[in-house]
């Protein structure tokens, strides 16, 4: 049952039938929970024990760690006027070392799973060719694994509940079935986004009553989100998906629109996810935190990631970024360096103080490529942006002399639309990954992107496909300038939204706006028989 399908609407409809109605105001949390049994069950109940496993790992982790606070600070205050400093100093590194080893049981345990489950059969192989190069007689068995729904999406969102009540953040929750809710919220458990406990939780269990503007602006969301799915998103795939199949025979200008064509269907498919995503909760008075914020309109690529899945950026910076940059190993690396001949010089200084910084970032991003998927791919896709921004950061004295001995304005609007082209280039450059097949064809679409131009060719080879006419590519067209336009308002008005805005149109201008709206996806939509709706590109994440 997938966002887009009439199934999945007529379930929204009777769970906020039932949600709006049930008598028990204190207890309509549990409609929300049922709804996510049954539409993860109706996903396949093969899944269902896995996050099952870590609801439950995660209720009992979080009070064990909980527990642990508890009779420690109970056992310093009945104790306090007898116990030394030093006494008390060692009883508290005992606890946190206490504390720390639950919640790294906790990780190793959940990312022990969704690890084996999604780069077992990855690392096998990897294995295998690196042994058979030496000569070594010894293959990796492969095993037929299969990835739960959403997987990577309630695995970080629960880890992250557990650091926080390990940092003491976050309140332990003392209800499994609330638990359960938490990591199995149904308009979320596809493509995210990855919410702290403290931002979502206590909105799911809170009564909410029926608001008709709330479901008006809920609605409207989802309609959105089903034309940028539904008219581009889908309608692009047809083509993307035809390249890739035959990734080998297309010319260089054809994989160069591919991979244009793919920054629009990527962006359309998992924002328009994720607009369904919030439109759904915010019918049931939840809000859910937006996951994108104009992405391609970023100055740089180190703004683009922050942009860019923000829930993933967040989620990353405070639980691996920070813990990474902070450590005790990179502040003396640092120290180090400061402390030496060469941290005396303008450049040591600098180094010394944006070391940690730069090589946490490379880390993240290694972890960001490996997440996207189990290929060298991935893994060339992560070093690439990481690696940008690593050097983007270490080497920022000399680009800004440059700037300086070039008499740049850079605070002209001249040289931000440069930047936002730059970072689109450097942008495109990263989805080479994601489209080509495999990392060979990727470094051969990069040769074939100076040595194979050929735009009439490229057209004939898209002509001979016969998947599209140019009716198709019309439709494509006007879509990708109807998201830039609203994008570019809401770039101007980063205080309100679009759908604030819409409002305070005239009645009529709004209903017909919307019915036209459900019209285009309607007619425009790529649906119905003989066509097999594309997954969304995040759905098994």
């Amino acid at each position: 049952m997938t966002y887009t399908s009439i199934n999945f609407i007529f379930f929204v409809l009777v769970t906020m039938l039932v949600y709006f109605l049930f008598p028990k105001k204190n207890y309509k949390w549990t409609v929300l929970l049922a709804a996510s049994i049954v539409f993860y069950l109706l996903a396949g109940y093969t899944y269902a024990m896995f996050i099952v496993f870590t609801a439950a790992s995660t209720f009992l982790g979080g009070l064990w760690i909980d527990r642990i606070s508890r009779k420690s600070k109970a056992y310093l205050k009945e104790n306090k006027k007898t116990i030394s400093r030093d006494e008390k100093k060692k009883y508290k590194n005992k606890i946190k070392v206490n504390k720390r080893l639950v919640m790294a049981l906790l990780l190793v345990l959940n990312f022990g799973i969704l690890a084996f489950l999604k780069y077992y059969n990855f690392f096998a192989g990897s294995l295998n060719d690196i042994l058979g190069g030496f000569g070594v007689d010894f293959s990796a068995p492969t095993l037929k694994l299969f990835l739960p729904l959403g997987i990577s999406f309630y695995t970080f969102q629960s880890m992250g509940y557990i650091i926080d009540v390990y940092r003491e953040t976050a309140a332990p929750e003392k209800n499994p079935f609330k638990m359960l809710l938490f990591v199995s919220f149904f308009p979320q458990i596809i493509q995210g986004p990855i919410s702290l406990h403290s931002q979502l939780a206590h909105q799911l269990y809170e009564d909410h009553e029926f608001d008709f503007m709330r479901f008006k602006l809920g609605a409207e969301l989802i309609l959105w989100g089903f034309i940028k799915k539904l008219v581009i998103a889908d309608r692009a795939a047809i083509l993307i998906t035809a390249v890739t199949d035959n990734y080998g025979n297309f010319c260089g200008s054809s994989l160069t629109f591919t991979v244009i064509l793919y920054a629009l269907q990527l962006y359309a498919d998992f924002s328009g996810g994720i607009d369904i995503s919030r439109g759904v909760a915010q019918i049931f008075g939840i809000d859910m935190i937006d996951n994108f914020r104009r992405p391609y309109f970023s100055k740089s690529i180190n703004e683009y990631w922050r942009r860019w899945h923000i829930s993933l950026g967040a989620w990353l910076k405070n639980y691996l970024f920070y813990p990474i940059a902070m450590s005790n190993l990179f502040i003396k690396t640092s120290k180090n360096i400061k402390d030496s001949r060469f941290g005396n010089t303008a450049a040591g200084a600098h180094i010394a103080k944006v070391l940690p910084t730069s090589i946490a970032s490379l880390i993240v991003f290694l972890v960001v490529g490996v997440w996207h998927g189990a290929d060298w791919k991935y893994v060339a896709f992560g070093v690439w942006n990481g690696g940008i921004i690593m050097l983007s950061i270490l080497l920022k004295p000399v680009f800004d002399a440059i700037a300086a001995k070039l008499h740049i304005n850079m605070q002209t609007k001249r040289f931000a639309a440069f930047q936002i082209f730059r970072t689109l280039i450097v942008i495109l450059v990263g989805y080479v990954f994601d489209v080509a097949p495999n990392f060979e064809q990727a470094m051969e679409t990069f040769a074939k992107f100076f040595t194979n131009q050929n735009i009439p060719l490229a057209v004939k080879q898209f002509v001979d496909l016969n998947l599209m006419g140019i009716k198709e590519y019309i439709v494509i067209a006007i879509g990708a300038v109807v998201i830039f336009i609203v994008s570019l308002i809401q770039e101007r008005h980063p205080d309100t939204t679009v759908r604030e805005m819409f409002e305070k149109k005239p009645f009529a201008v709004k209903w017909l706006s919307i019915y036209a709206a459900i019209m285009i996806v309607i007619v425009f939509g790529v649906y119905g028989s003989g066509y097999s709706a594309a997954d969304f590109v995040y759905m098994q994440f």
